[in-house]
């Protein structure tokens, strides 16, 4: 009965994931902050100041990264809280638990599928060799991380435009002081020690390994570190959205 149970959660967990991409994820909005959006970025900096653009992919793989997987995941919740959605998905046998990963799984999905395509052209197109699995390391976990991270800002606020507004906060801040496009040991020494606690500067440090310096052991620190960011985000979460249906 137990292995039963639990394959009804994975089957759930999927089954949700596959619908939020359908329904949300697969959108001109979502695929817009997804994609357009850091791309577009990246391309003001480089105009601004032309050189290697090799240099930029690690931010520009970054900023894909977070804006995928929170383009619409923190809004999707509260959006179906409101509609009556998610309390439906809640009479077939799955917990709230369950519920919650499959919505962060899609935001996951979606980022894997934007990000894998921003990565793939980027370096074809500039004839780049990274290590792959360097790669694999870094931005598994870092999907993971993000879409944690605006999974909980959905569950901790009611409205569906607060979760939007409140994490613009966070995720602009990261652009500035997570190395994205101005290397961290250029800030001020109270700015670095704020960019180290901030999940997007593991993320970027990865994938700068992951493209310029193969085998680096800092690569598994960043790993761990993201590991622990993904565990501070989903807890949290999960707690909240229990607390909804109390």
């Amino acid at each position: 009965m137990r292995a039963v149970a639990w394959q009804d959660e994975l089957r759930g967990i999927y089954h949700i994931a596959i619908k939020d991409m359908r329904t949300y994820y697969l959108k001109p909005p979502a695929l817009s902050w997804g994609m357009v959006f850091p791309l577009a970025w990246t391309l003001a900096f480089y105009l601004r100041s032309p050189g290697d653009f090799a240099e930029l992919v690690p931010g520009l793989l970054a900023m894909t990264i977070v804006f995928s997987t929170t383009a619409a995941e923190a809004v999707v919740i509260n959006f179906e809280l409101r509609l009556g959605t998610l309390e439906r998905l809640l009479l077939a046998p799955i917990g709230i638990t369950s519920v919650l990963l499959g919505k962060v799984l899609g935001g996951f999905l979606f980022g894997l599928f934007t990000t894998a395509i921003v990565a793939a052209a980027s370096i074809l197109y500039m004839d780049l060799h990274p290590d792959i699995l360097g790669l694999a390391i870094i931005a598994v976990p870092s999907l993971m991380v993000f879409s944690s991270m605006g999974a909980l800002f959905s569950v901790s606020v009611k409205e569906v435009f607060e979760a939007q507004t409140l994490l613009n906060l966070p995720r602009f801040l990261m652009v500035f002081l997570c190395g994205v496009v101005y290397p961290i040991s250029a800030l001020p020494d109270g700015l670095q020690l704020l960019a180290r606690l901030l999940p997007l500067t593991y993320t970027v440090q990865g994938l700068r390994i992951s493209f310029f310096e193969h085998g680096d052991s800092l690569l598994w620190q960043d790993f761990a570190a993201l590991l622990v960011f993904m565990i501070l985000f989903l807890l949290p979460a999960i707690s909240l959205l229990h607390r909804r249906f109390r």
